[in-house]
């Protein structure tokens, strides 16, 4: 477990168990991404203005703030559990939002780096990251597109966004070998699992999605 013990209420733990169970009749049935589930306080993400009247652990996405969500729960399970990440794997994430997905790869383990186009965004993920015990997650305020090119190569890239075809950058900083899940086409798009063999991508359509844009430009001030 990277996240730190927190006082929580009875009737937040029950939501997300409920959540969870939810989750895995829907078949995500990998025990460490469910349990991760469990554990990651997906509460402590949502911006307080938007958590007031909110579900926190309803299976639907939340707004934010600057037009973008914290993703539904059921998919931050699928993407992660089709990853199949093993302890101590690198992770790019594009897309931190909340940061919840993030803590939710923390939490199974991985070394997680993730970029925010949204300075706003970046700077409340990081608090929240902090606040929930996963201060060692990487965030930067970046151009999600370029990926991370100095921490590359990565064993898994996780896009949190959909751009329009899959960035050249995301594909090379990928370890021969590595898995990447990102969605293609917004805002009605697919889910892709793609894997890098001989120095290109192998793809599959997972099923239909809907997610906020990737966009390709610099922060504001980069």
């Amino acid at each position: 477990m990277n996240g730190l013990p927190l006082a929580e209420s009875p009737d937040t733990v029950r939501e997300r168990l409920r959540m969870v169970e939810l989750i895995e009749r829907r078949g995500v049935a990998d025990p460490a991404v469910l349990a991760a589930m469990r554990r990651v306080p997906r509460h402590l993400f949502i911006p307080e203005p938007f958590l007031r009247g909110a579900d926190p652990y309803g299976d639907h996405p939340a707004p934010i703030g600057r037009g973008q969500t914290i993703s539904q729960p059921y998919m931050v399970a699928y993407m992660s559990a089709v990853l199949e990440l093993r302890p101590g794997e690198k992770v790019l994430e594009v897309g931190t939002g909340s940061g919840y997905q993030a803590a939710v790869l923390a939490e199974l383990g991985a070394e997680v780096f993730t970029l925010e186009v949204v300075p706003e965004l970046a700077a409340h993920a990081r608090r929240a990251l902090d606040r929930a015990g996963y201060g060692r997650v990487r965030v930067r305020t970046g151009n999600g597109c370029r990926g991370w090119e100095e921490e590359a190569p990565f064993d898994a890239v996780l896009a949190a966004c959909a751009p329009e075809r899959i960035p050249p950058a995301l594909g090379g900083q990928l370890r021969e070998g590595g898995r990447m899940a990102i969605p293609v086409g917004s805002p009605a798009g697919e889910l892709l699992f793609c894997r890098r063999r001989g120095g290109r991508l192998e793809c599959r359509r997972e099923f239909g999605v809907v997610f906020v844009p990737m966009v390709d430009t610099e922060p504001p001030g980069a």
